[in-house]
């Protein structure tokens, strides 16, 4: 199955909960293996069930927008620097980038891509990602994306610069 063969229905929002989740594990996974989006991608659809039977506790993604998940996935690795610039403007200086948890550093890009590449509002999309931070950690990390992403929403440094 493609991207283009999902079906055309409106997503719901769990299924584009879903895609951010999904997002940030094919993002995580291209940092650690190399491999390029477009072929993480591929993985992903056809290696993952996709619809309302399957869990992710088995490694598979229940019911994504496999649309929302293409286009996070790969608008973060074509504007990574753009976004990685981004962030590293925010983020504590005994923090910066390289040293973060890696699901938590494509958490964020996730993010601040959706925050400068579509559409979404700023409160929608930062409170996704909050909920998809609940869901991979249990500690500190979601106040510090709430923080983030709160911060870049509010200091207009989420202008998209040429070409990014």
């Amino acid at each position: 199955m493609t991207v283009t063969d999902a079906p055309a229905t409106n997503p719901t929002r769990r299924s584009r909960t879903i895609a951010r989740v999904a997002a940030v594990q094919a993002l995580f996974q291209c940092e650690q293996s190399g491999d390029t989006a477009e072929t993480v991608i591929s993985q992903f659809i056809r290696h993952r069930r996709v619809s309302s039977t399957a869990l992710f506790e088995d490694g598979h993604i229940p019911d994504a927008d496999l649309k929302l998940f293409q286009e996070i996935v790969l608008g973060v690795t074509r504007r990574q620097d753009d976004i990685d610039t981004k962030l590293s403007a925010v983020l504590p200086e005994q923090w910066p980038l390289p040293r973060l948890d890696p699901v938590l550093r494509a958490l964020l890009r996730g993010a601040v891509f959706e925050l400068i590449g579509t559409d979404t509002p700023d409160r929608i999309i930062i409170n996704e990602y909050l909920d998809v931070a609940h869901g991979f950690f249990s500690g500190d990390e979601p106040k510090m994306v709430n923080g983030i992403l709160d911060t870049l929403s509010r200091s207009g440094k989420m202008t998209a610069t040429p070409d990014s």
